[in-house]
């Protein structure tokens, strides 16, 4: 059995010895057993070395025992098949907080293992469930950052080459998807489920064909279906466990007056196969598939195969919140979402609402297992600076380094003061509902 975390610091011409990382001793939030890093801003996670952060994991391990090297086995958090069923989705764009040197961007999955220690770890009752935005290269200017208003969607992505040199290090020499092995190895370690963004607009994917131009992708081409299905099953082989489908709701040309995404939509029927190919492939039992706005008509995305999909059950009032989870706590298989912000956020919401949003899908039920669905952005634990947002940050991919190193940019990109001060507070929020 290969242990990708050994594998990936041998890579990074580290040792595999772990000593204790108590730097951070004052900043460790305790909630039973679980155990996570608060009052924090990203860039003092940012700019630890991948080494540090596994020693920071180790040391705020649940059990409470220090493995002097990182275990070979590690399983993910365990709450049975319909685990997504109740999860908390926290997107995470591993594009925005990768390094940024001069004008080029790469190793957003280290970066996304630093960052780690910072989110809070499942519930007894319930699994939170980290998505990263990017793994497949964007169709333009993958690895290369660009100024604020000159866009580089995230949302346009190729398949048959490889992974983002945005977020994978091509530098060491350790494939890509051991790289997402040895961040889904840690995640679990940490007591988290993972998952990954994903796109169904034919125009917005591209196939890489060697030596040849880029040739736009058609769901009725039955090669690129395949491709679809099996890079999508590769990447689940590595260890994530959820999908979150991008404009899911409009599967088989639904509601299409409200549709913003780019070209054809698979067919209802063709989706379904998807789904279902992807499971059986994988042989996985447990795969959680969201679905962007996916909620309305329960038994039409339900028969489709997701388990959860956004912004249907209105998240600013506790009591409607509650109703909801109780009006669908018999249906098992499928539930809409609570959201804290989405993809399309772009900023102005104050942070006593993104508090009181976190407090409703935390604790607006009669009990746990009714609980609902829910979703938020890396802003809804580590806020933005002030003239930027989410979906500008999905959209274009600028550095706010002043003098060209990470280090800037990591600082420059998260609000300061009052960012620490609200993620001190979501933690407190987190730490009364982990033990329910």
């Amino acid at each position: 059995m290969t242990n990708f975390v050994n594998k990936l610091l041998l890579s990074l011409n580290e040792t595999t010895d772990l000593n204790p990382y108590n730097k951070l001793d004052k900043h460790i939030m305790v909630s039973g057993m679980k155990k996570w890093i608060y009052n924090i801003l990203p860039a003092e996670l940012l700019v630890m070395s991948v080494k540090e952060a596994v020693e920071l994991l180790v040391t705020i391990n649940e059990s409470g025992v220090f493995y002097k090297t990182f275990p070979d086995k590690i399983e993910t958090p365990q709450y049975g098949d319909k685990w997504g069923r109740i999860a908390n989705y926290i997107e995470i764009n591993n594009r925005a907080i990768a390094e940024m040197h001069q004008n080029r961007t790469k190793n957003g999955i280290l970066s996304s293992i630093k960052l780690l220690p910072a989110i809070p770890p499942s519930a007894k009752s319930w699994a939170n469930c980290v998505i990263l935005s990017q793994i497949f290269p964007n169709i333009y200017g993958d690895s290369y950052n660009k100024g604020v208003s000159e866009e580089n969607s995230i949302y346009g992505i190729k398949l048959n080459a490889s992974y983002s040199a945005n977020i994978i290090d091509y530098d060491i020499d350790m494939p890509p998807l051991e790289q997402f092995s040895a961040f889904n190895d840690l995640a679990h370690f940490h007591g988290l489920k993972t998952g990954f963004r994903t796109v169904i607009s034919a125009d917005q994917i591209k196939v890489a064909k060697p030596y040849e131009k880029d040739i736009p992708f058609d769901w009725n081409n039955t090669e690129h279906l395949e491709l679809f299905i099996n890079e999508h099953v590769k990447l689940i082989n590595s260890g994530f466990e959820a999908v979150f489908i991008d404009s899911a709701k409009h599967i088989g040309n639904y509601d299409m007056e409200n549709y913003t995404g780019v070209g054809a939509l698979p067919s209802y029927e063709k989706m379904q196969y998807v789904l279902y190919e992807i499971r059986k492939r994988s042989g996985s039992t447990t795969l959680s598939f969201a679905g962007e706005k996916s909620t309305g008509d329960f038994e039409r995305y339900k028969n489709l195969g997701l388990t959860t999909g956004t912004a249907f059950v209105p998240p600013d009032d506790y009591n409607t919140v509650k109703n909801w989870s109780y009006n669908l706590k018999y249906n098992r298989e499928y539930a809409p979402g609570v959201e804290v912000s989405n993809d399309n956020d772009e900023g102005g919401m104050t942070y006593e609402k993104r508090l009181a949003r976190i407090n409703n899908l935390l604790f607006a039920y009669e009990y746990p297992s009714d609980k609902l669905p829910s979703f938020m952005q890396m802003d809804g634990l580590f806020p933005l600076r002030y003239d930027t947002n989410t979906h500008h940050l999905m959209m274009t991919n600028p550095s706010y380094s002043t003098d060209g190193t990470p280090q800037s940019h990591w600082e420059n990109l998260f609000a300061k003061d009052d960012g620490r001060i609200y993620n001190a507070k979501t933690a407190e929020l987190f730490s009364y509902a982990l033990n329910l």
